[in-house]
């Protein structure tokens, strides 16, 4: 279960309520530490921050929950027809686990509030049945559902506060979305939605605008995704914390100034032309937490002098595309690098090694990835450098022939991907220093590496590591 999923889930639900000291989104928090610390869930991983990134119930405390949960009209699980007749109308929240039925359901719940559907198929009939007869839901989870069109019937959903479409099929929202006045939270993530439609506009208390597609899954081109068309007069929904991921327009910078509120935003098909003024406004939100820049093509080159951070909130930075010289002495490296905690670079075609310099003015990072970043030959962690990274990924880096780690260096890593380096042939020396190592990959690597992998024996020697492949 995700951390965002389910705080979005609670303030919707109305769960959490805020108070003087914290907002709803503080209180869901709280409440998922609670109930990790009685070990009613358990940690799967944590992120950047060190925040729950993801967690997990028991099965023996998922059947005593569903128990209790049946016993007192809170929540039904239903895996057919059958156990649809056989439901209590009183049932407020219902999830359709593996449902594999398009017919509509035969019994009313007037009392729901909430319904999942997750990983299964659902027909637009039977949703439109469910939307008839329940007209108080608030919370609409499908994720992963074989859905192809949302019902018009949407629209009569007055306290429908959260929509999850992610991983499915539609093709587009249907315009009585604009009556959904309370609707907080919009996830149309890996749909075949290309474009938002104006109606959105009017739906004053969006918070959460989560929406791209796959264009190659396998993820091997450069646009493996795209973000969708935003809607012109984007900046009337005032209430917007997070946006991903949209495209760059002439006027997003115009209106993103005007939404402050904002905590992260995706942005895609970014081009030379709109990156000054766009920094520009980005550097000046005062609550900017994650950005992600995607440039329009792979022969693009960003000039990031104008992104500089007024505010210390941003701590996450995703770039994928071509990089100018000297880009990693710009001010959101030099001056702000010590806030950044999550660093992920794509496609940036830099001549040197990046890690010396990334060393110097990131040392705080606990999350890195460079992809296709560089045409260096070699690659050097110094002693001492990034001492608090946990995860560190170096992918498709075809020129390099030389990995060093020097003593003291990644004293804290617990995530090791090395992957499509072709020409990295030797074993990096005391790789098996690395003690609170968890998960090691060397995958797509020079054959030679391997046979010196086997010839001294680090497989035994690094036997405490938990997942291992090579």
């Amino acid at each position: 279960m995700s951390r965002e999923s389910l705080v979005r889930q609670w303030v919707a639900e109305g769960f959490a309520v805020t108070n003087e000291k914290n907002s709803p989104e503080d209180v869901a928090e709280l409440n998922l530490m609670e109930l990790i610390a009685r070990n009613l869930l358990q940690v799967e991983e944590y992120d950047e921050l060190g925040r729950v990134n993801t967690c997990k119930m028991h099965d023996i405390v998922r059947d005593l929950a569903l128990s209790i949960a049946n016993d007192e009209k809170f929540i039904s699980s239903a895996n057919d027809q059958a156990a649809m007749i056989q439901m209590d109308q009183e049932v407020r929240r219902l999830s359709l686990c593996g449902w594999n039925d398009s017919d509509a359901p035969t019994t009313r719940i007037p009392h729901l509030r909430t319904l999942f559907s997750l990983d299964g198929v659902i027909s637009t009939r039977m949703l439109a049945s469910i939307f008839s007869e329940s007209r108080y839901l608030t919370v609409l989870e499908l994720q992963d559902s074989e859905i192809t069109e949302v019902p018009v019937s949407i629209g009569n959903l007055f306290n429908l506060r959260y929509i999850g479409l992610r991983r499915t099929r539609i093709k587009s929202i249907p315009e009585c979305i604009e009556k959904l006045s309370n609707l907080q939270t919009l996830d149309i993530k890996q749909t075949k939605i290309e474009k938002l439609p104006r109606c959105i506009l009017k739906v004053k208390k969006l918070q959460h605008l989560l929406a791209d597609r796959f264009i190659d899954e396998k993820q091997k081109d450069f646009q493996y995704f795209a973000g969708v068309q935003p809607p012109k007069d984007l900046s009337k929904l005032v209430e917007l914390q997070t946006l991903e991921t949209v495209e760059a327009t002439n006027d997003l910078a115009d209106q993103l100034d005007k939404l402050r509120k904002l905590q992260s935003v995706w942005i895609g098909k970014v081009s030379a032309m709109h990156s000054a003024e766009l920094f520009a406004t980005l550097s000046n939100l005062p609550f900017l937490s994650s950005l992600l820049l995607n440039v329009i093509d792979e022969n693009q080159t960003l000039h990031l002098e104008a992104l500089n951070p007024q505010y210390k909130q941003l701590h996450r930075l995703i770039v994928r595309g071509h990089l100018a010289a000297r880009t990693l002495q710009c001010p959101i490296f030099h001056s702000h690098g010590e806030n950044l905690k999550f660093l992920a670079l794509s496609w940036s075609g830099l001549q040197e090694d990046p890690l010396p310099l990334l060393a110097q003015h990131v040392p705080n990072l606990t999350y890195l990835s460079l992809n296709r970043v560089s045409s260096a030959d070699t690659l050097v962690i110094s002693d001492g450098c990034f001492p608090q990274l946990k995860t560190l990924v170096l992918k498709n880096l075809y020129n390099v022939n030389l990995l060093m780690i020097g003593k003291g260096a990644l004293k804290n890593i617990e995530g090791l991907y090395i992957v499509g380096l072709p020409k990295l042939d030797t074993v990096p020396e005391d790789v098996e220093s690395l003690r609170i190592l968890k998960k090691l990959r060397l995958l797509h690597l020079h054959e030679d590496f391997k046979a010196e992998w086997d010839r001294k024996g680090i497989h035994q020697k690094m036997s405490y590591v938990l997942e291992l492949r090579i």
